[in-house]
C-alpha cells in the first residue's frame, strides 16, 4: 500500500466523504486545503453524456469568463501586412507567417492561443499534427480564424476560455485562481457550465451533464451538485 506524506493525508481526510457540494462549499473546501507556495488554478471537469468520436456529438465552444482566468495568456497570430500590425498593436506576443510556421515546426511553441486570418489557413493547415493535439489549431467555430484579429487577441488576453470534449466526453478548463474572491470564482464556474450546457450537440442522447468536479492544481477533487453548478 502506497504511503502518503503528512500534507497529502490531511488533504485526503478533509475531502473524504464530501461529494455533490454546492459550488460555494466546494470552493471553500478547496481553498481551505490549498497550502502550496504558489497561486493554484481552480480547475473544472465536466463529464458529459456524449461520444466525441461521432461528429454530431462533439462539444466545442468558447466562453468569456466574467472575472478572467488569472492567467497570463500568450497569443500567437498568423497574419500579414496591416493585419499583422493590428495584432501586434492589440498585444499579441508572436506575429508571423511562414517564419512562424517554421519556428513551430522546429519545436518552438511558446504560446497558449493561436489566431489566424482566413488567408493564412493554407500555411497554418500544415501544422495540424502539431497544433491539433495541443488544442491550439485556429478554428472559425471558436473565433480564432477571423479578420478581426485585434478583438480576438484582446478576448484571449481578457479571460476567454476555449473548451472541447476529449475522447471520454470530458471537458475541462481553468476557471480562476485560489486567490480570487469566492463570489468571483462561483460566477466564473457557473458561466463556464452555462456555456457548455448551451453547446449541447444535436446528437447527444439521454443525460447530457453527468458530473461536475472542481479541484486545484495540486489538490484533490470534489464533485459539485449539478443543480448548484447550473444555477437551477
Amino acid at each position: 500500500m502506497a504511503k502518503f506524506g503528512k500534507r497529502t493525508r490531511a488533504v485526503r481526510e478533509a475531502f473524504a466523504g464530501k461529494e455533490d457540494l454546492t459550488v460555494e462549499d466546494a470552493i471553500a473546501l478547496i481553498k481551505a486545503n490549498s497550502n502550496v507556495k504558489f497561486d493554484e488554478t481552480i480547475e473544472i471537469a465536466l463529464n458529459l453524456g456524449v461520444d466525441p468520436r461521432h461528429a454530431d456529438q462533439m462539444v466545442r465552444g468558447v466562453v468569456g469568463l466574467p472575472n478572467g482566468t488569472g492567467k497570463d495568456v500568450r497569443v500567437a497570430v498568423f497574419a500579414r501586412g496591416a493585419k499583422a500590425d493590428e495584432a501586434t498593436a492589440a498585444g499579441a506576443d508572436v506575429v508571423g507567417a511562414e517564419d512562424l510556421m517554421e519556428a513551430i515546426q522546429g519545436g518552438k511553441i511558446d504560446f497558449d492561443r493561436c489566431i489566424a486570418t482566413p488567408d493564412m489557413m493554407p500555411v497554418v493547415g500544415r501544422l495540424g499534427k502539431i497544433l491539433g493535439p495541443r488544442n491550439l489549431m485556429p478554428n472559425p467555430k471558436v473565433g480564432t480564424v477571423t479578420m478581426d484579429v485585434a478583438d480576438a487577441v484582446k478576448a484571449a488576453k481578457g479571460g476567454e476560455v476555449q473548451f472541447k470534449a476529449e475522447k471520454a466526453g470530458v471537458v475541462h478548463a481553468g476557471v480562476g485562481k485560489v486567490s480570487f474572491d469566492d463570489a468571483k470564482l462561483a460566477e466564473n464556474i457557473r458561466a463556464f457550465v452555462d456555456a457548455v450546457s448551451k453547446a449541447k450537440p444535436a446528437g447527444a442522447k439521454g443525460s447530457y451533464m453527468k458530473k461536475v468536479s472542481l479541484s486545484s492544481t495540486m489538490g484533490s477533487g470534489v464533485s459539485v451538485a449539478i443543480e448548484s453548478a447550473t444555477g437551477n
